[in-house]
């Protein structure tokens, strides 16, 4: 039988999340790189379901926000008052109703706390609902704990006859391992019909789904059952240990892919990497490296230790080490680090060398191209075989305006040079060391700005006697004074 996309996802996002206590929405928390909704809508998308609802209530205005950046196509519905999973999903139909959508196939049932959701789990649960024919699916999972969790209840035979939520369970139920995960697949137009019958006779006065299980199979309808292989999928989290813990778990997943597709990974305990990071094969991760956001890392190339890549892309065969780097790009075969700094607009092309204390910002730097030590680069273009020596500083600012400097291709400048935006150095143009350039540079030429040295003698004896640099001093030239007897 084949499987059809579904009628709509429905992710539940309305809960305030008072366990997490913050001032931002429980399903806003950030998970490797991903809000926790943004995982479950990830996972969803792989339906590819013709609508996505999102059930919003708790800082609806924030989740609305995000949602426009993370999933724009999604619709949200409004639960103005948190009462019940049941009165959430009914607020959903309302709003594809209102959307005149017809729910004649498949609705998916999400919940947006649960970011280690797996989007071929919730094809499983398609597929099996589907090939069943039931009115609706449930997703559950055996967990070693199911202290709060609805009990999944079957008969004698093993059929699945219906869910009790824990509070009004009985101590025989409460001892069943296998939980309700708040998850379904429900005939869209069966649903449709049955969140209106919904009651709040229950412990908590509210409308739960769950009860809807109980009416569709009461009409005569099938129901059933789907078990995630991992219960870790279905686990929501509610306070910071459990994201923290949620977050390890999904780090390692990420982290085994990455190995099993030819990624070296030398330490994962110390290695932390996003959900939307790439790293190509052969490359080698060192320890304590986190790649965040959208970083992508080419074939072969080395990476850490201690280093953070934010939205950065590395080429093949490059070497970055001991590097912080926020929306950078580093070219095959360059060298960065150890101790530098790439802000954003750092463009490093092919072959080149970044050394150590060193910080590039919003410049590029040109093919074979070298800053080995002690440099800002602020606002500038480098040309190709360059050499900027040792403590240079390009001063882009003046107060009112960023300005940028061009060193042209295989210039060398000198050590402690101060290139004073705007300003400009010809190809092949040498700077001599200290040199303040204030004014453009011919190409081949050479700029000095300093006069011949001048030595002051007895200066010190002078202007600092009785210090240690005044004794050393006079020691010295009782030395030559002696030596030359």
């Amino acid at each position: 039988m084949s499987v059809s996309r579904p009628a709509a996802v429905i992710v539940l996002a309305a809960g305030e999340g008072t366990r997490m206590k913050s001032r931002h929405p429980k399903v806003l928390h950030e998970i490797c790189g991903r809000s926790m909704l943004g995982h479950v809508l990830a996972a969803a998308a792989e339906l590819e379901p013709e609508r996505t609802v999102v059930v919003v209530g708790h800082a609806r205005e924030q989740v609305a926000r995000h949602l426009k950046d993370v999933a724009p196509e999604a619709a949200t519905a409004v639960q103005e008052q948190q009462n019940g999973t049941g009165h959430a999903v009914r607020m959903a139909v309302e709003e594809l109703r209102a959307q005149d959508v017809e729910l004649s196939g498949t609705v998916v049932l999400t919940c947006g706390d649960t970011p280690l959701l797996r989007g071929s789990t919730l094809r499983g649960l398609v597929a099996a609902h589907q090939e069943s024919g039931s009115a609706v699916t449930v997703l559950s999972a055996r967990v070693p704990d199911p202290t709060g969790y609805g009990r999944v209840v079957r008969d004698a035979d093993g059929a699945f006859t219906g869910i009790v939520e824990h509070a009004d369970a009985t101590e025989a139920q409460r001892a069943v391992d296998e939980v309700n995960s708040g998850m379904y697949a429900f005939d869209g137009a069966l649903l449709a019909e049955v969140v209106n019958r919904l009651s709040t006779d229950n412990a908590k006065g509210e409308e739960y789904i769950t009860d809807a299980v109980a009416l569709l199979r009461g009409d005569g309808h099938g129901v059933g059952a789907f078990t995630a292989e991992d219960r870790v999928e279905v686990e929501g989290v509610n306070d910071r240990v459990q994201l923290a813990e949620a977050r390890r778990l999904l780090n390692g997943r990420l982290l085994e892919q990455l190995m099993r597709d030819g990624v070296t990974v030398v330490d994962p305990a110390s290695t932390w990497v996003d959900a939307e990071v790439a790293v190509g094969r052969d490359s080698v991760i060192e320890p304590q490296t986190q790649l965040q956001g959208r970083t992508e890392v080419g074939e072969g190339a080395r990476v850490g230790p201690a280093t953070l890549l934010r939205d950065t892309s590395v080429g093949d065969d490059a070497v970055v080490s001991h590097t912080v780097a926020h929306e950078a790009v580093i070219g095959a075969r360059t060298t960065v680090g150890p101790y530098a700094y790439l802000r954003p607009g750092a463009r490093l092309e092919q072959g080149v060398k970044v050394g150590t204390y060193v910080e590039v910002k919003n410049s590029v730097v040109g093919e074979g191209s070298k800053v080995p030590h002690l440099t800002y680069v602020g606002d500038a273009d480098i040309g190709r075989g360059v050499n900027i020596g040792a403590s240079s500083v390009f001063v882009n600012y003046d107060g009112v305006t960023k300005n940028r400097t061009v060193i042209g291709d295989h210039a060398r400048t000198g050590s402690d040079n101060m290139f004073v935006a705007p300003v400009r150095v010809g190809d092949g143009a040498y700077t001599g060391a200290g040199t303040v350039v204030r004014e453009d540079v011919p190409p081949g030429a050479l700029a000095v700005s300093s006069g011949p040295q001048r030595n002051i003698e007895g200066w010190v004896r002078r202007k600092r006697p009785g210090t240690p640099s005044a004794e050393a001093a006079e020691r010295a030239s009782e030395a030559g004074s002696e030596e030359g007897r």
